[in-house]
């Protein structure tokens, strides 16, 4: 299947309220209601306050448009989790639940409003108030949801880790923070295998002075919430902090990175019910930890009045598809790694009553992936979002008055003034460019804890292009309005000036029927890639992977050397470590290239570290060699 080729159109466009918000505003087509939201962001912002009904009131929209100063919506008093329940649908179920250990189960918007208050009350009889900070070391289960609302009602800030975090990553996160609280679990159920972290809750404990008390789940939570209370909401200026969110933590002390209250709420709703299409009766599922942003994104379906439904467990792509009909998912969000695990495990789901959409993020899905999807699927909606942690949304994604073509996501995201930049700051159409935002948007960091003069964040992200945002994709913009998403900028492989995002490769080289996995690297202009395969890296399956990079991508990025590995190297959110393999085969110690806590599975490393040992005692193999190194057990 071709890139750009058209699987599927809304058979009901104007149903949705992104049609109805866009008919409000005199408009008839998405694209020119996306000029106007980028090109007049303070009548869209302040359009989109008046379409949610927000209470409150504010002066202005904007009091500096200036990135990274911008000031949203000053004199504003808000709180997110009153406008939360201001969508509760009493009766209904908010939260549909499961782990590996329990069964589905549903907690009611009534019993939802009955915890949250209680959990509230008991935070603070633990002296916790606005601007404390609240950290969890909790799996995705509904006591996270009631704490963290809690903490949102009180105007407290909230901050998590799962539970599969090692201590010095969990540390490092919430020591910069000083909480004041600890919640975390006594321990948790993946693959099979129970993990006690009563012992590493202790480490924890130990390592951060300012945890005056922790709050041990299961053991401790009743009498975290013994005592009934009413609901009641600290309206806080619209730049309070919500929440800290993290980087992915693999080189470095990991960025705390501050979103608002007021900002993410906007972005939120937004995202929710005009890019997600979500409104009452809908079961909105993504599978996330709670260490992922994705996790912040799925509660805020809260905001649209739906059904949000939480798995906590290995995502085993059989389980999962079944626990997703059996929990009658109707917008089913995961990464396209999942969906590529799907793929080669040779899983065949049932679409089921009620199933809408997919959603794919995470990293770039592929056509390969998009073919799949809908042969399987073929009447629902596919949409692939691309963002990111530092604003906590997607910015390029969704849009339910568009159609689908394959491998492209379907537009840039309303408020979002997305474009592909070249070098010397030119916007590009059909082009790979720099995926930069030229305008400032409400949920960007407010700042970095720990940063007091910005300079940390204003060098993530505005060093290239002053003022401007420059995210560290790369990205291409078609004429028609959607876009690809070729990976991290800092990772492109550029052979002979020509430069190529890895996805490209990875989708070539993937495609290849006995290859599970992919990493490809370009290091002293040689480009090795390192595959993951059934079985042995015999001649026939490395001609085969020479001729598809070849053909699909270019003679020049056919790899020098293929080196079969036993896995390839992922964080906890199952992102390629691309980077950090890279500085680790041009000879920096492993610990500097990456926090082994922050991996899903720190051997892999382990094994490139050794690869890269071998590697610089040996003659350098002649061009297109092929490696062929046995898998090592794990």
């Amino acid at each position: 299947m071709p890139e750009g080729q058209l699987l599927w159109t809304p058979s009901d466009p104007d149903a949705s309220e992104m049609a109805r918000f866009m008919r409000a505003r005199g408009f008839s087509e998405y694209d020119e209601l996306w000029r106007w939201s980028v090109e007049d962001i303070q009548g869209f912002w302040g359009a989109l306050w008046e379409w949610f009904e927000i209470e409150g009131s504010y002066g202005r929209v904007l009091g500096s448009a200036e990135m990274p100063e911008a000031e949203w919506f000053p004199g504003a008093s808000v709180n997110y989790a009153e406008r939360l329940f201001a969508a509760a649908q009493p009766g209904e179920p908010a939260i549909v639940h499961a782990t590996e250990s329990s069964p589905l189960a549903e907690m009611t918007w009534d019993e939802l409003a009955d915890r949250v208050p209680r959990c509230a009350a008991g935070l603070r009889r633990l002296g916790v108030g606005p601007g404390d900070r609240v950290a969890a070391y909790m799996p995705n289960v509904p006591e996270t949801v009631v704490a963290f609302l809690a903490c949102a009602s009180i105007g407290a800030v909230w901050s998590s880790c799962a539970p599969e975090f090692g201590t010095p990553t969990v540390v490092d996160r919430f020591k910069q923070i000083e909480p004041k609280v600890l919640i975390a679990t006594e321990g948790y159920r993946y693959g099979g295998k129970d993990f006690d972290r009563r012992d590493r809750v202790a480490e924890i404990v130990a390592a951060i002075p300012s945890i005056e008390h922790t709050v041990l789940v299961p053991s401790g939570w009743d009498e975290l919430l013994a005592e009934p209370a009413e609901l009641i909401f600290e309206r806080v200026p619209f730049d309070h902090p919500l929440w800290v969110l993290y980087s992915s933590g693999t080189t470095g002390l990991p960025k705390a990175i501050v979103q608002g209250q007021g900002g993410i709420l906007l972005e939120h709703l937004k995202k929710a019910r005009l890019h997600s299409d979500l409104s009452p009766g809908d079961r909105f599922f993504w599978f996330t930890t709670t260490g992922w942003m994705m996790w912040n994104l799925l509660l805020g379906g809260l905001l649209a009045g739906v059904t949000i439904v939480l798995y906590d467990g290995q995502p085993d792509p059989a389980r999962l598809w079944d626990f997703a009909a059996e929990a009658r998912v109707t917008t089913f969000g995961t990464s396209a790694g999942f969906i590529g695990a799907s793929m080669k495990a040779g899983v065949t789901p049932e679409p089921w009553e009620g199933l809408r959409a997919v959603g794919s993020t995470g990293s770039p899905l592929p056509v390969e992936g998009f073919e799949w999807v809908y042969e399987r699927f073929p009447d629902v909606w596919l949409f692939s979002t691309s963002g990111g942690t530092d604003l906590c949304t997607a910015f390029v994604g969704g849009c339910p008055l568009l159609p689908v073509y394959s491998g492209e996501l379907q537009a840039r995201c309303l408020g979002a003034s997305v474009e592909a930049w070249s070098e010397d700051g030119r916007p590009l159409v059909n082009e790979v460019g720099e995926l930069v935002i030229t305008k400032p948007m409400p949920s960007m960091p407010i700042y970095f804890w720990g940063d007091p003069d910005g300079s940390r964040y204003r060098s993530s992200y505005f060093e290239m292009f002053p003022g401007v945002w420059r995210h560290g994709d790369w990205i291409k913009v078609t004429d028609r309005g959607t876009a690809v998403i070729y990976g991290r900028s800092d990772s492109t492989i550029n052979r002979g000036g020509v430069r190529m995002g890895t996805s490209e490769i990875y989708s070539a080289v993937e495609g290849v029927e006995d290859v599970l996995d992919s990493l490809v690297v370009d290091v002293e202009d040689e480009m090795i890639l390192f595959v993951v395969v059934r079985d042995q890296l015999t001649d026939e399956v490395v001609a085969e992977i020479r001729r598809r990079v070849r053909e699909h991508c270019s003679p020049r990025h056919v790899p020098d050397r293929i080196v079969q590995i036993p896995e390839v190297p992922r964080t906890l959110s199952n992102k390629k470590l691309e980077v950090p393999v890279k500085k680790i085969l041009l000879g920096a110690a492993p610990e500097s290239a990456a926090s082994r806590d922050s991996l899903a599975n720190p051997e892999a490393l382990d094994w490139v570290a050794d690869f890269a040992v071998r590697a610089s005692r040996a003659p350098r193999p002649s061009p297109r060699s092929a490696a062929r190194t046995p898998p090592r057990s794990r």
